[in-house]
This record gives structure tokens, sequence and C-alpha cells, in this order.
């Protein structure tokens, strides 16, 4: 399933980000920035991927895998993508 990422402000809204199952596509504040921005992305993608989650449940796992990533180094730097994921896609 492929994801897209649109960025808007959402300040006006009162969150960081939001979840669209009919397109599969999230939306994020650009002010996100670092881990908080990880966080995020992580969330509303749990929101797509498992809409049957509940919001507390997302929350859980989006702040646990956040931790497990950030603890291991990953950081929105490097966009090389030459090995394939899984499916064999880039």
């Amino acid at each position: 399933m492929k994801i897209k990422v649109v960025y808007s402000k959402l300040g006006r809204d009162g969150v960081w980000g939001y979840a669209h199952g009919d397109d599969n596509s999230i939306e994020l504040d650009t002010r996100l920035k670092g881990k908080k921005h990880l966080e995020i992305l992580v969330h509303e993608s749990l929101h797509i991927l498992h809409p049957e989650m509940s919001e507390s449940e997302v929350e859980i796992k989006s702040i646990a895998l956040t931790n497990l990533l950030w603890k291991e180094g990953y950081r929105r730097v490097d966009n090389s993508n030459t090995i394939p994921m899984q499916d064999g896609k880039k």
C-alpha cells in the first residue's frame, strides 16, 4: 500500500496531522521537525494501515515505534533508496 504525504499548515485546526483513509494520504503540519515529525508520521500512517485501531492504541504504538527508531539513530537525512524493500519495490 502506498501512502501519500502532504504538508499543510494545521495550527488553526489544533492538530499535528490527519489521516485520510479514502485516498490513503496523510496530512502533516509543516512545522513538524525531528522526533515529533517521526512520531506524527508513524501515528497517521498507523491510522491508514490499521483503521480498526483505537486512537489510544495508535498513540501507544506510534510512540513505541518512534522511540525505537529514534534510539536506533533513524533521522530524516539520508534519501538513499537503492536497496529494495521486502516487496521488491524501492
